[in-house]
C-alpha cells in the first residue's frame, strides 16, 4: 500500500476523533508510516508536523481546565471507576491491537493492559492521596485580643494539594498503553487537564484508549491527543499554557526534553534509558534464576527499561549458569505475538533489529565468546525478527556491556566475589534496576544496600513496581525531582498552597 493511500492516524482534541490539521505551508508536512513488526504491512500514518493540531489541542485543555479543576474530587474519580470498568471490557480489543502495531506476544500485550488498569484503580484513590495537612493552633497573636483574653488570637496553619494546570505527556514505543495510563489518569484525578503526546510507532491503541475514556463520560477538552515528531514535542514543551511534561523514551531524548521543558520554566519528570544488572551467586536457586534471567533478559523482546541486559556469575556460577540459559533460550518460539506457543515477537521496526544486529556484530569484534546467535534463530523470514542473543566473557569497555542495545542479547560476566560484581555495576552511567539471585540474606541486603540503582530485585527477575510505588531511576535514567507512579506522582502533578489564618 502506498503511502498515499494508508489511513491517517485521527488524533482526539476537545472531545472528538479528528484528522490532523495540515502542517502549513511553511513546514514540509512530514508523515510516519505505522508497521505491523511481524509482518513489516504498514497499517497507518502519522502526522508528525502539526503544529496547529498541538495547539488546538493545548488551547481545548486550557479552555477546561476552569471547570475540571472545579469539579470536586470524588466526582472526578467516578469517571475513572467507569473507565476502569471499560478498559475491562475492552480488554482484549486493546491487547490486540498492541500485538498488531507493536509485535508484543499476546500474554505480553494483556500484561501492557493490565498494569495500565492498575494505574487507574490507583488515581481512584486520590480522594486520600490529595489531602492535605492541618496545624491548629501554630502561632499566637496578642495584637488583636481583648484586655480580659490573655490567651491571643489562635493562629492557623494548613498546606493545600491543588491541580496545576494543562500537563503534557509523550510516551515510548514499549508500553503502549501502560505508560500513558502512568500518567493521565493521575493527571486529571488530581484536577489537571492533560495532552498526549503517543509515539508515533505505536499510536493507535492510545488513540483508541483515549476514545474510550469519553466513551466512559469524561468530559470534552479534559484529555487530548495528538501525534508528531521533534517539532511538535519541542512546540508543546515551550507552550506558555503547558505546566508540567512527563516524558518515557530514551536517555538523550530525556535529557533534551527535561533541559527544553525546565528552560521553559515547567516541572518535568522525564525517564530515560538502563543498562540492567543481574548477578547471580553459586548459592543461588538455579530453576529461579534461570526463569527469572529469560524472562527478563528477553520478555518483550528486550525492549523494556526495565529489561536484564547484563548478568554477573559469580564464583562457580557460570559452570552451571551459562550451558542451562542456553538450554532454556534455545526453546523460546519467535513468531509472531499471536501464534500458538511463541515465547517472542519482533521488535519494533527494521532500523531496531539493524541496530540490535550491530551491537551483535560489535560483540564478536570485542573478543566476547558468542554462545547463542539470535542472527541465526528459527524465525519468520518476513518482519522484524531478531533471535534471543546470548554473549559470554564479557568485559568493561565493550559496547555491548556500556550501551544500552534494547533488544534480546544478554551479556555474560565473570566475578570472584559480590563486591566485584558490585562495583562492575556501579561504574554505569544508567541506574534503573538491578537484581541479585541468592539464598544469603547476608548478600541480599548488602547488594541492596550498595547497588546505586533505583529499583532492586532480590531474586526477581524483573522488579517493576506496582502503582502504588513510584517508578524510580537514578544516575541518566532519570531527570526530574519527582518520578511517575506512587505518592510522587500526586506531588507532581499537584502544587502546595500554604494557608495561614487567624479570626478576631
Amino acid at each position: 500500500m502506498s503511502a498515499s493511500s494508508l489511513p491517517k492516524v485521527d488524533q482526539f482534541i476537545a472531545g472528538q476523533r479528528i484528522q490532523p490539521v495540515s502542517a502549513g505551508p511553511d513546514t514540509a508536512g512530514k508523515t510516519h508510516s505505522v508497521i505491523n513488526p511481524a509482518t513489516s504491512e504498514s497499517i497507518g500514518q502519522v502526522e508528525l508536523d502539526s503544529i496547529r493540531s498541538a495547539e488546538q489541542a493545548v488551547q481545548a485543555a486550557a479552555l477546561a481546565f476552569p471547570a475540571w479543576s472545579a469539579t470536586p474530587v470524588g466526582d472526578r474519580c467516578q469517571f475513572l471507576f467507569k473507565y476502569k470498568q471499560v478498559l475491562e471490557t475492552h480488554f482484549e480489543e486493546l491487547a490486540g491491537m498492541i500485538v498488531r502495531e507493536h509485535g508484543k506476544t499476546m500474554t505480553e500485550a494483556r500484561g501492557d493492559v493490565r498494569r495500565g488498569i492498575d494505574c487507574v484503580e490507583f488515581a481512584c484513590a486520590a480522594p486520600t492521596l490529595t489531602m492535605g495537612k492541618t496545624l491548629p493552633q501554630i502561632a499566637v497573636s496578642t495584637s488583636f485580643c481583648r484586655t480580659e483574653d490573655k490567651s491571643g488570637v489562635g493562629i492557623d496553619s494548613t498546606v493545600d494539594r491543588v491541580p496545576l494546570g494543562v500537563c503534557l505527556g509523550i510516551t515510548p514505543f514499549n508500553f503502549p498503553v501502560m505508560v500513558p495510563l502512568w500518567m493521565w489518569p493521575m493527571a486529571i484525578a488530581c484536577g489537571n487537564t492533560f495532552v498526549l503526546k503517543p509515539s508515533e510507532k505505536v499510536p493507535l491503541s492510545a488513540v483508541r484508549e483515549v476514545e474510550l475514556a469519553h466513551e466512559a463520560g469524561l468530559p470534552p477538552g479534559v484529555l487530548n491527543l495528538v501525534t508528531g515528531g521533534p517539532a511538535v514535542v519541542d512546540y508543546l514543551c515551550k507552550h506558555d499554557d503547558v505546566r508540567a511534561v512527563s516524558f518515557v523514551g530514551s536517555t538523550k531524548v530525556a535529557q533534551h526534553v527535561y533541559t527544553t521543558a525546565t528552560n521553559a520554566g515547567k516541572r518535568a519528570q522525564c525517564m530515560g534509558g538502563a543498562k540492567n544488572y543481574m548477578v547471580i551467586m553459586p548459592d543461588a536457586n538455579q530453576d529461579a534464576v534461570i526463569e527469572g534471567v529469560v524472562g527478563s533478559a528477553f520478555g518483550n523482546s528486550g525492549q523494556r527499561c526495565l529489561a536484564g541486559s547484563v548478568a554477573i556469575a559469580v564464583g562457580n556460577a557460570a559452570d552451571w549458569f551459562v550451558p542451562r540459559m542456553k538450554e532454556a533460550v534455545t526453546k523460546i518460539k519467535v513468531d509472531a505475538g499471536d501464534t500458538p506457543g511463541v515465547g517472542m515477537g519482533p521488535v519494533i521496526d527494521p532500523a531496531s533489529r539493524d541496530r540490535i544486529t550491530g551491537f551483535i556484530d560489535s560483540g564478536v569484534k570485542d573478543g566476547a565468546e558468542l554462545v547463542l546467535d539470535g542472527r541465526a534463530c528459527p524465525m519468520p523470514s518476513r518482519g522484524c525478527f531478531i533471535g534471543p542473543t546470548i554473549f559470554d566473557r564479557c568485559r568493561p569497555g565493550m559496547r555491548i556491556i556500556d550501551e544500552e542495545i534494547f533488544g534480546p542479547v544478554l551479556s555474560i560476566m565473570r566475578e570472584e566475589t559480590l563486591d566485584a560484581a558490585l562495583a562492575n555495576m556501579n561504574r554505569s552511567r544508567y541506574g534503573n534496576m538491578g537484581v541479585i539471585f541468592t539464598s544469603s540474606g547476608y548478600n541480599a541486603r548488602r547488594f541492596r544496600t550498595l547497588a546505586q540503582v533505583g529499583m532492586v530485585g532480590i531474586n526477581v527477575g524483573v522488579p517493576a513496581p506496582m502503582a502504588v510505588f513510584p517508578f524510580a531511576g537514578w544516575k541518566q535514567s532519570f531527570f526530574g525531582d519527582l518520578h511517575a507512579n506512587g505518592e510522587d506522582a500526586v506531588k507532581f502533578y499537584t502544587e502546595s498552597k500554604v494557608v495561614v489564618q487567624r479570626w478576631m
